[in-house]
């Protein structure tokens, strides 16, 4: 067991810096707010260390932005957690040794620019490489389809993931604007996907991987982070 004074690294949260469903639509995503304030919540409960990137930088597009919420109005309502998100760091710009975990938010705007950021699998790959937990939620495992490993194979062939589901997909009429099914993906790349029904809590803990469904599945994901890291 880690003893009370052994301290943890921090976590990384990185954000989705795209903020538009597609070309077509118009319609603006970015990451889901609520599936960064309910492992935030957990994590800060445990008073483990969290920092923010994203895929540019700076400040970026936030969706899902339900105040009735009360764990997201509480972040939202944070001068050091809106600070803290207005200026995240360019993952490409982080040095992997600072991190014990990361985990990829989800989000709509993270199937754009996560499966095809070379930071995403840099960043990743080393973290994992040396030890360290790679967790994800929603649509932020889109992050996960194109890591590879430094032998060259897919970080999650072989692993048992959850993510977003093909019928979630569909259900929210998004199947013809994604640029690729999620869950489908995941499966070709050898990964064995876990669906839960639709809009229900799933997390699947495979070693130092930890995957979830959907925004429902946000607290499990926090939970089992933490667990990782404090066992």
């Amino acid at each position: 067991m880690r003893s009370a004074t052994q301290e943890i690294k921090p976590v990384l949260f990185v954000l989705t810096s795209h903020g538009v469903k597609g070309d077509e639509t118009g319609e603006p995503t970015g990451f889901y707010l609520g599936e960064v304030t309910h492992p935030l919540a957990v994590l800060d409960a445990a008073g483990i260390p969290v920092e923010f990137a994203s895929i540019d930088g700076g400040e970026p597009p936030v969706d899902g932005l339900d105040l009735n919420d009360a764990t997201n109005a509480r972040y939202w309502n944070s001068e050091g957690f809106r600070h803290a998100v207005r200026n995240t760091s360019r993952l490409s710009d982080v040095d992997p040794k600072n991190y014990a975990a990361i985990f990829f938010a989800g989000g709509h705007g993270a199937m754009w620019d996560f499966p095809i950021s070379p930071a995403v699998n840099n960043v990743a790959r080393d973290i994992y490489e040396a030890g360290g937990v790679v967790a994800a939620v929603c649509h932020g495992p889109a992050a996960l389809v194109n890591i590879t490993l430094s032998n060259g194979a897919y970080l999650v062939a072989g692993k048992n993931v959850a993510a977003f589901t093909d019928d979630e997909e569909r259900a929210v009429k998004l199947d013809r604007v994604v640029p690729f099914l999620l869950a489908s993906t995941l499966s070709a790349r050898g990964a064995h996907h876990h669906p839960a029904a639709d809009w229900t809590a799933k997390v699947v803990v495979d070693g130092r991987l930890v995957t979830g469904q959907n925004p429902q599945s946000a607290t499990g994901v926090g939970e089992a982070l933490r667990d990782l890291l404090t066992a």
